[in-house]
């Protein structure tokens, strides 16, 4: 294999999400030639997956600078600042819109299988920051083609890598095997297949971040419908409830995020849903008529469910990455320098210091994690903290190290303080890309749900 010279080589983005684009926007905007990689058939595939949850960040947020300047140009008109998208209104109105001004460089139908440097595996020392970087990807028809890049920006996001029920961090004892009753999904509702899965029945929630709140909420709204009598939700916790469970409610800066932990609330203090505490699933059983049976690792056994909805968070996968020399936080599988602004076992307020291409750096000099798969396992990713990111980097990229190290962005607080108890688990996006927010949120639901995202 010959590799061609560095110089003249384009930055490869990983993800047309809600970051990635903004990457591409901010590269065009410094006249930097790049490529998008996206797996999907669409801008924001991953987003698109919950497109009937509501971001409990407003449009004025969700919208990236770069991005906006390059669409103002074509006509597009900018949604109200003050509303607040559904995922489906962000990939169709913002993000759709920005890759086709992005044109051919955006590829569809293209998944990164593996990232190294050409010739070199990531043993070798020999000259190897002069070397590009050589990207394998399959396309839609299963071809597989090589591609050549002067830096990499990965913003894949965590969507297709939910956790598992199991509080170990690996499947629960026969979770697979109830595959067939387990989603990880926050459930769309209105679609009348969906809902009448959970039309009443007793659903087992497991989860305590966004996702699980607006599913809560979702199951009350439910049971309160005519055709949903008898909807019930068991809402599975693996620490117990205190005063910080439900989020920042009226003190949260982005307000729809704190309404979405007093929605929770509500549907608990309602009756629309029976809490479980300090309790950590260890196996699914099945009783005599097929429902599951949920056991805890200290041997409890909960009443049997019909159906349960695994909202423990998501993680990066890294598997096309592992020829790179990458410095990752043995706990939150993110940048090491990052990692301690978000490691929720020491942050509780969503006080995340902004951050750029110098917490981002690798050993492996012109490689990037940004958006969702930056933050790991760890919660509470923002739409604008990735936007944010992708400022500084393609400012390094170009050169303009004063703009890189600059910092453009204050977020805002959750209103909530008080140890690592705000959150239960890594949860959150979109969200591809990315997640999110559901308000359901900015931390993207699943991201989310947000996705890849954030937002």
């Amino acid at each position: 294999m010959t590799a061609p010279a560095t110089t003249g080589l384009p930055v490869v983005v990983i993800g047309a999400g809600p970051v990635g684009l903004a990457a591409a926007a901010h590269l065009e905007d410094r006249g930097l030639d790049f490529l998008v990689l996206e797996a999907g058939p669409h801008a924001g595939a991953a987003t698109r997956d919950w497109a009937h949850v509501r971001l409990f960040s407003r449009w004025g947020e969700v919208v990236d600078p770069a991005a906006e300047k390059l669409l103002a140009p074509t006509g597009w008109v900018k949604p109200d600042d003050a509303s607040y998208p559904t995922g489906g209104d962000w990939a169709e109105l913002y993000l759709q819109p920005l890759a086709d001004v992005l044109g051919d460089r955006v590829r569809f139908g293209a998944r990164v299988t593996g990232v190294s440097r050409t010739g070199r595996d990531r043993i070798v020392d020999a000259d190897r920051d002069t070397q590009p970087f050589v990207i394998h990807i399959e396309a839609t028809d299963a071809r597989e083609e090589r591609l050549f890049a002067r830096a990499v920006i990965d913003a894949s996001g965590t969507w297709s890598t939910p956790g598992p029920a199991g509080g170990s961090g690996l499947p629960a004892l026969g979770e697979n095997a109830a595959a067939d009753r387990i989603t990880y999904r926050v459930p769309d509702l209105k679609d009348p297949a969906v809902r009448s899965r959970y039309a009443g029945k007793r659903t087992a929630v497991i989860g305590s971040g966004a996702s699980a709140f607006t599913t809560l909420a979702y199951l009350a709204d439910l049971a309160k419908a005519e055709d949903g009598a008898g909807t019930k939700a068991v809402w599975i916790l693996r620490r117990g409830i205190s005063g910080s469970t439900f989020g920042g409610g009226e003190a949260d800066q982005l307000p729809a995020r704190g309404a979405l932990g007093l929605a929770a609330k509500a549907a608990v203090d309602g009756g629309y849903a029976d809490a479980v505490t300090g309790f950590r699933t260890d196996a699914f059983e099945r009783d005599g008529e097929g429902r599951l049976v949920l056991v805890g690792e200290d041997g409890r056994r909960l009443g049997a469910v019909d159906e349960v909805i695994v909202l423990t968070g998501f993680r990066p996968d890294l598997a096309s990455l592992n020829e790179l020399r990458l410095r990752l936080d043995e706990r939150l599988q993110a940048p090491v320098e990052l990692a301690p602004l978000i490691d929720p076992n020491q942050h509780s307020c969503g006080t995340v210091y902004p951050h750029g291409q110098a917490e981002l750096s690798h050993p492996e000099k012109d490689v990037y994690l940004v958006g969702m798969k930056s933050y790991g396992r760890a919660p509470t990713f923002l739409a604008v903290t990735g936007y944010e990111q992708v400022r500084s980097i393609a400012a390094h990229l170009a050169g303009d190290h004063e703009a890189a190290e600059r910092v453009e962005l204050t977020l805002p607080e959750t209103g909530v303080c008080g140890g690592a108890g705000l959150f239960d688990e890594p949860e959150a996006a979109e969200q591809s890309g990315g997640g999110c927010c559901a308000a359901p949120a900015t931390l993207t639901i699943g991201a989310a749900p947000a996705s890849s995202g954030g937002c």
